[in-house]
């Protein structure tokens, strides 16, 4: 009798899995409400519990966040702020504030 309770929520599960297109989400549009190109806002840099750089953007609906690597593909460790920190102005070019 218990093997019955989960047929519905398979079924549901399946169906949710067979929605969209099947394509990736192309990750270079901003999805937010101001829908600008990324190359139109802002990117600082936070650094990693370990030392190393991330680019970051926040256009105040949405985040985004890469890790920074030289052109051999391994991670920037610049020493530009202490760890868990942030610099740059990576909100900028954004026209929506984050709630307070």
């Amino acid at each position: 009798m218990t093997k019955l309770k989960f047929v519905p929520l398979l079924i549901a599960g399946l169906g949710v899995a067979a929605c969209g297109d099947g394509l990736p989400p192309d990750k270079t549009i901003d999805r937010g409400t101001d829908r600008k190109d990324l190359s139109q806002l802002q990117a600082g840099i936070w650094v990693d519990p370990n030392g190393c750089d991330h680019w970051i953007i926040d256009d105040g609906v949405e985040g985004y966040l890469s890790a920074r690597l030289d052109k051999y593909g391994k991670p920037v460790c610049s020493g530009v702020a202490p760890p868990t920190q942030t610099v740059g102005d990576f909100k900028g070019g954004s026209s929506i504030r984050d709630p307070n």
